[in-house]
């Protein structure tokens, strides 16, 4: 409820995959330094071990005298605990195991196809796909039954299809994807900003940007800071930097197997005049492997092959981090992450009015896009409601870089949903990445399929 001092207390979130050893803890800290709403977060995880550690976390940091988002944590042994009565469900999880992650980026290497990220688009993202829709139709079903009211937030990828396996299965869901790579173009804008105009800091939610395209391949046809137009400001920006990349403060691509140096943005912006809003590991993937051609073509445009052996490491780390945390050797920080997952939230319980860009059905929004394809555009965010701004349509020569991917999308959800697995391999063949011949992509796509087939809902072997 609301009081007049325009708190909210009493939200329930439900947070699937709250084993999460990365993002849950960069909600938690977001949580606890937001003062105007608290209540309980459930936690459901098939790892229950790893939900209890979070529980532990989470009811340490509220207890701390400089939290001022108060919040119970608590872990429930199944989807109906967890669901029924939730205002909010949070959707955060790892499809499957770092074994088939392994398949779904290294697999295709054998064939000469490179994926700097493997979990979106290429033969990585196809077999992901097929392998996350079955749960996300379990999840939705789940939130029809128990929780039909609540505001789904998604954050697992691939964005676009988990999205629009939630709406295929419950077409009243109230379900939406956040991703932060457009935040990341945002402070790119800011910094070039700050250096153009010298001023000393920027701020990137002062960077105002038409948001259009798809998770992961999104674009800006305009962006502005303080009435200032910057496209003009761009290309000379693009001109400068464009041999030897720009790397933010503190940021070096070379160090870093997520950061870039943002030249396949400025490629972009010279081939289709408009500002390419995502990392470039994730843009390269949309496109026929210009920039994937081999590790030397990846390292001289300056991003980064992102291998399973790395994230392996990782998350060993973030594990041993997770029991230092538990046993208060090491506290989380007290910093916010830029991320708009609490903002949303306050818009969505009455407390903010917002726009930011979202993960949605296109009803319309960009007119050149299928209608029902999961578009990412800015949206109206206010109590109890999502209203998507008109992007306008897409260049011809950028919605013809999305068709296949949109065409893939709609293949592979009803690939996954009846079994036909002709149908999955027509979506893997069709993706730009997969430039073998026919003979050779069937024997790719046996071996990966094959890799992956527990987790399938029905039997494509």
């Amino acid at each position: 409820m609301k009081g007049l001092n325009q708190k909210v207390t009493d939200i329930t979130i439900a947070y699937i995959g709250g084993g999460s050893r990365g993002w849950a803890w960069t909600f938690m800290a977001d949580l606890a330094l937001e003062e105007k709403i608290s209540g309980t977060i459930r936690l459901y995880d098939i790892d229950s071990k790893a939900a209890k550690t979070n529980e532990i976390i989470g009811n340490a940091l509220s207890k701390r005298e400089d939290t001022v988002g108060k919040w119970h944590y608590e872990t429930k042994a199944s989807l109906k605990e967890a669901l029924t009565g939730a205002d909010f469900v949070v959707i955060s999880i790892l499809p499957g195991t770092f074994v088939e992650m392994y398949s779904d980026v290294h697999e295709p290497e054998k064939y000469g196809i490179y994926q700097s990220v493997g979990d979106t688009a290429g033969p990585g993202g196809a077999l992901r796909a097929l392998r996350t829709i079955p749960m996300f139709v379990e999840i939705a079903e789940a939130i029809k039954t128990f929780s039909p009211k609540a505001w789904v937030i998604n954050y697992t990828n691939p964005m676009t299809i988990c999205v629009r396996t939630l709406y295929e299965v419950f077409p009243e869901i109230k379900a939406f994807g956040c991703c932060h790579e457009v935040f990341g173009t945002q402070k790119l804008l800011a910094h070039m900003c700050e250096e153009f105009l010298g001023i000393e800091k920027v701020d990137h939610r002062a960077i105002h940007v038409n948001v259009m395209g798809i998770n992961h391949f999104t674009w800006f046809n305009e962006a502005s800071f303080q009435g200032l137009d910057l496209f003009p400001m761009y290309e000379k920006f693009v001109d400068k930097y464009y041999e030897q990349g720009f790397n933010e403060p503190d940021k070096n691509w070379a160090n870093s197997t997520f950061e870039c140096a943002h030249r396949v943005k400025f490629d972009l912006f010279r081939k289709y005049g408009l500002i390419a809003a995502a990392g470039d590991r994730h843009l390269v993937e949309f496109l026929p492997p210009v920039y994937l051609k081999n590790p030397d073509t990846v390292e001289s445009w300056k991003f980064s092959l992102t291998t399973v052996d790395w994230r392996i490491a990782d998350l060993k780390q973030r594990m041993d981090r997770a029991k230092r945390l538990a046993e208060g050797e090491e506290s989380l920080g007290n910093e916010p992450s830029g991320e708009d997952g609490i903002l949303l939230i306050k818009a969505l319980v009455g407390l903010e009015r917002t726009i930011s860009n979202v993960n949605i059905p296109n009803i319309g929004q960009i007119p050149n896009l299928p209608i029902g394809e999961v578009v990412e555009t800015n949206a109206l965010f206010s109590r109890d409601s999502i209203r998507p701004v008109f992007a306008g349509a897409l260049p011809e020569s950028i919605s013809l870089l999305i068709a296949p991917h949109a065409a893939n999308h709609a293949d592979l959800l009803k690939a996954a949903m009846t079994g036909d697995k002709e149908l999955a391999f027509k979506a893997f063949v069709n993706d730009p990445l997969v430039t073998l011949t026919e003979e050779k992509a069937r024997v790719l796509f046996e071996t990966m399929l094959q890799n992956t087939k527990k987790y399938l809902s029905v039997e494509f072997i």
